[in-house]
């Protein structure tokens, strides 16, 4: 105790750490058993730590371990209590036990800690009654002392949880069930065993009363694994489709990469107050409330959606991660941008491959690209960091996923799966950096990826332009690219990365439709300046430039609205053919701004080509509904800013509601066939790709429609509401009336509010967003 006061009043000064003084420790932790005393007021904590000297490590070097907010009762060495001069606080939350010490020793340490007090929800606490850990990154520290690095991955060969039996019947941790019982004074315990090294950030405690659903699966060795849900009592109606999405992932990771579950047991636990979202720990994933439960009732399709990418993508983890770890925080998007792009493909898989990387770069466009211009721009692998929370960001996440996303484009499919089954055979059971990763890939693919670390080392979005040169005599197409990206302030610029750019080249029919006249190439741009030169190509082309959005840039390439109209109308890449839509929308409404601040609101117009465009798009019965959707929405507020070098609020919105109201006043009739068409029966509710994709683009219609704002209208809107049998449709009707100064604006909110929101949080978030987002004034 008399060391934790003293340590408790040590000033602690922010250090900068930098990836080039990574060292391996001196000293290994193999082999951890734990005990978990849970009382109502605290927790004891009694760890075994199995340890061996590193090679090389001086036979005097001293044993180092971190530990923050820890009650110590005592050290023992190998049986012996060690005495005080032999360890102190070298810093808060350092202790260092003083050398020499054997080369192989075990050390058992006592401590306390107050989960009820933990309000930094890291480490062990208690929020509703219910015992959680949330241990990365560093959180371990918080529950015992250990090497809490993710280089250090250790047995955890015992795990015993003591627990009250009325507060606490469910006792959860990593690995395998190995045991339970009953102890005196009406208390319990389970034992869990992990035969799979990890590091001490996926160490995971679940104590509580929670209720849970449960289903098995088998996987293709033919074992069968048991599969359970938990959650607080309320919510257990609400966990069927988490259940079904992990199932999926399972089979699809399978299928897709070859990589089998490898425990008996898979547990996933649901909590309203978990802060983290969601976390991957070893076999026992823990997930905020949010990220898990999902009924027609309570979750909009887009929160369908949502929920299985989570779950999809902790469970991912368990290779990507947990089998194979970080050596250090700096490889963070070794794991992160690698699970992302997992999670991506297999969304795009089980929903609309088109919608979800509509989703996906529009994701990247609105929070990581702000990141790379501002004064937090990074590389996917940070440097240095002073606080690792703080890189918890899009640059890692989804930067490090269109990294990831590159490699594939650039070796393909086949390519891809041979460079991730090379790095899984060379790492299993390892903590290895993001080096290992891309030598992999280059060593199974036979080819020099020396230059694609640049991805890794350098920020900023680069910039590329694009002219090309058609030869009707040579029959041939010369694209030029050339690349730039602003250095950080102080900073050279960076030099040339290595990009995949995805091209296909279109000719217009007599018909007016379009046709391939040439194969897709993928030109491999490695040059500050590259010429390529495309042969037998017939006529002159329409090129559709960085189909799939195949690298993360900005793309500067000189259109005309007729040739944008064309793509959107007819491009056979469907993220081209969004963007392009996207491109014409930002033309026709920044036209309007400029229109609206010179000569007036009466001055607005709305070009033919685009409404045509637009029609075609609206009417075309053969495309994917939810892509079609997509296609038809108008840029957002804060995407059409981004171009403007002064915003001016007034004339943007002014702007944007003339466009839609051009077009919906043009078309209204083709919007309500379209809305009719695709109101699906009431009863039974699917939630299938067809039926999201009609919900999906009635909803879009309704939008359109609600810019009106008439009678016809505003009851379709109020009848959509009042009659809604999932939230996706009575969300969207009540946003769109949100907009409106009307009685039924009125009558839906408080209908929404008394019959779904009111005691339910779920819903309540939504109602609440809906409100504070209206675009009116009371």
């Amino acid at each position: 105790v008399e060391l934790t006061t003293k340590a408790s009043k040590m000033g602690k000064t922010p250090v900068e750490k930098f990836r080039k003084d990574y060292a391996a420790p001196n000293y290994w932790v193999t082999e951890i058993q734990l005990v978990l005393k849970i009382y109502e007021d605290y927790a004891q904590i009694l760890s075994t730590l199995q340890v061996k000297r590193a090679g090389g490590a001086p036979v005097d070097a001293p044993f180092v371990l971190d530990g923050e907010e820890l009650e110590l009762a005592s050290i023992s060495l190998d049986g012996q209590v060690l005495p005080a001069d032999r360890y102190s606080f070298v810093e808060e939350d350092v202790l260092e036990i003083k050398g020499p010490l054997p080369d192989a020793f075990k050390l058992e340490c006592d401590v306390k800690v107050k989960p009820h007090l933990n309000t930094q929800l890291s480490g062990l606490y208690k929020s509703s009654g219910v015992y959680c850990t949330q241990c990365e990154a560093e959180g371990f520290r918080r529950i015992t002392l250990m090497q809490d690095r993710p280089d250090v991955m250790a047995s955890y060969t015992l795990v015993r949880i003591e627990a009250c039996k009325k507060a606490c019947p469910v006792l959860l941790s990593n690995g395998n069930l190995v045991s339970k019982g009953e102890l005196p004074d009406n208390r319990h315990f389970t034992e869990w065993q992990d035969p799979f090294k990890k590091p001490s950030y996926l160490f995971a405690v679940v104590a509580g009363d929670l209720g849970s659903i449960s289903d098995s699966f088998k996987t293709m060795s033919g074992r069968n694994v048991a599969l359970h849900v938990y959650s607080e009592k309320h919510n257990v109606d609400k966990l069927a489709h988490s259940m079904d999405s992990l199932k999926k992932a399972m089979k699809w990771d399978e299928d897709t990469f070859g990589r089998e579950y490898d425990l008996d047991i898979f547990n996933i636990v649901a909590v309203d107050d978990f802060n983290m979202g969601a976390m991957e720990n070893k076999s026992l994933n823990i997930f905020n409330t949010s990220c898990v439960c999902a009924s027609p009732a309570t979750a909009t399709d887009a929160d369908f959606e949502r929920v299985q990418g989570i779950v999809a993508h902790e469970y991912f983890h368990n290779w990507t991660g947990n089998r194979v770890t970080c050596r250090d925080w700096f490889q963070l998007t070794l794991k992160e941008g690698l699970t992302v792009f997992r999670d991506q493909q297999f969304s795009s898989d089980m929903t609309s491959a088109a919608v979800k990387r509509i989703e996906d770069v529009t994701v990247v466009r609105a929070l990581q690209y702000p990141e790379d211009r501002g004064p937090m721009r990074h590389p996917i692998r940070p440097e240095s960091y002073i606080a690792m929370d703080n890189f918890y960001t899009a640059t890692v996440y989804r930067k490090g996923a269109e990294v990831i996303r590159m490699y594939h484009t650039l070796v393909g499919a086949e390519g891809f799966r041979k460079g991730m089954d090379l790095y899984f055979e060379r790492h299993d059971g390892q903590a290895v950096t993001c080096d290992e990763f891309r030598a992999a890939m280059a060593d199974a693919n036979k080819i020099d990826l020396t230059q694609f670390e640049r991805w890794y080392t350098q920020s900023g979005t680069p910039t590329v332009k694009c002219s090309k040169v058609y030869s009707a005599a040579d029959k041939t197409v010369t694209i030029t690219l050339q690349q730039t990206c602003a250095g950080a302030p102080g900073a050279a610029a960076p030099l040339p990365f290595l990009m995949p750019v995805r091209v296909g080249f279109l000719a217009k029919d007599d018909d007016g439709k379009a046709r391939e006249v040439h194969s897709e190439e993928v030109l491999q741009f490695s040059e500050a300046k590259q010429t390529f030169v495309i042969k037998d190509v017939d006529s002159a082309p329409v090129l559709s430039m960085l189909r799939n959005f195949s690298a993360p840039i900005k793309l500067e390439y000189e259109r005309d609205d007729d040739e944008l109209a064309f793509l959107m109308g007819n491009d056979t890449d469907p993220f081209n053919r969004w963007e392009a839509g996207q491109q014409l929308f930002s033309r026709a409404i920044h036209a309007n701004v400029k229109l609206y601040q010179t000569k007036g609101e009466t001055a607005m117009t709305v070009s033919e080509g685009l409404v045509t465009a637009f029609k075609k798009t609206l009417t075309d019965a053969a495309l994917d509904k939810s892509l079609c959707a997509y296609a038809l929405q108008t840029p957002t507020l804060a995407t059409l800013a981004e171009d403007m070098s002064t915003v001016d609020p007034d004339a943007l919105v002014a702007a944007r509601v003339f466009t839609r109201t051009h077009i919906v006043k043009t078309l209204r009739a083709e919007f309500l066939k379209v809305y009719t068409d695709n109101t699906l029966p009431v009863e039974p509710f699917r939630n299938d790709k067809e039926a999201i994709g009609s919900r999906r683009l009635k909803n879009t219609c309704l939008g359109y429609l609600s810019e009106l704002e008439d009678e016809e209208t505003i009851a379709m809107m109020q009848k959509q509401a009042m009659e809604a049998s999932c939230m996706t449709d009575l969300a969207s009707a009540a946003t769109c009336l949100s907009n409106i100064k009307c009685a039924a604006r009125d009558t839906v909110m408080a209908h929404f509010y008394e019959k779904h929101a009111k005691g339910n949080d779920l819903i309540l978030c939504k109602w609440l967003a809906i409100s504070a987002s209206a675009c009116t004034d009371d």
